[in-house]
């Protein structure tokens, strides 16, 4: 360890999350500053910045906060970096697992469009699980969201899970072609995607946007901001230059939408 540290701003940068998440972290005490100056900013150091890459990690594995404290406990979970991060690389291999199940299960749904075939319902779905972001809706909105939400996935034919895969696939297509072509996120060709984000996402039930008299314009603003400082959800808009240049993208022109018509 050097001794050197690191102010919130910093750390917020080159981690690619915001300073309010670190924020929240400090307050739920996931990940407490190593020191705080006098002007009353958060400064981090070597070790803190471990810890905070351990926490990044558990989160696109998709655990919440309570279960990441839960492993990155040294009381409860007893375990030394490297055994540590054989749990991490376990969870890896698991989500490889889910991702190469998901890459089959499509290729196989292409080559039975294209050769004419009969698609098979019962394998069009392997490795897709709406479940395994069950805590953190809880903990983002609420045990009420998530149980309606689960029950309208539950209760759709095949067709109709397709059809909505195939709706966000397309919406997904058309935000990276428009980041991509480098049009102004207040255009009429942007506006139009982000109009038809929001239809998508008020017909969710359970949502803040789907609920009668929700505050829609605060969701979509925030879904906007949270595209943008979480890497999983980003990566749905990573376009050919990388980083967090679609999301951005998305985010401003949700905002936009939001701010005139809703």
């Amino acid at each position: 360890m050097t001794g050197r540290d690191w102010s919130i701003q910093e750390i917020a940068r080159l981690a690619g999350t915001t300073s309010r998440t670190l924020r929240h972290y400090d307050d739920v005490g996931l990940l407490r500053p190593s020191r705080i100056a006098h002007n009353g900013y958060r400064h981090y150091d070597e070790a803190a910045l471990v810890r905070l890459q351990r926490i990044l990690l558990l989160r696109e594995l998709g655990l919440g906060l309570p279960q990441i404290a839960e492993v990155l406990n040294p009381v409860t979970s007893r375990q030394s970096e490297a055994s540590a991060l054989e749990t991490h690389l376990a969870l890896l291999r698991e989500e490889q697992n889910r991702l190469a199940r998901q890459i089959a299960s499509v290729e196989n749904t292409i080559n039975a469009l294209k050769g004419g075939e009969e698609l098979m319902a019962e394998n069009m779905f392997d490795g897709f699980d709406h479940t395994r972001y069950k805590e953190e809706v809880e903990e983002r909105w609420g045990r009420k969201t998530y149980a309606d939400s689960d029950r309208w996935w539950r209760g759709m034919t095949d067709a109709e899970r397709a059809d909505w895969q195939q709706r966000v696939s397309d919406l997904g297509r058309d935000w990276i072609a428009a980041a991509e072509s480098g049009i102004d996120p207040a255009s009429a060709e942007a506006q139009d995607v982000a109009r038809r984000h929001v239809e998508w996402l008020t017909g969710i039930p359970g949502t803040p946007a789907a609920v009668p008299g929700g505050d829609v314009k605060a969701y979509v603003i925030g879904l906007g901001e949270m595209y943008v400082a979480d890497p999983r959800f980003g990566a749905n808009y990573a376009t050919s230059a990388g980083g967090t240049q679609g999301a951005e993208f998305v985010r401003d022109a949700l905002r936009i939408y939001a701010e005139s018509n809703l």
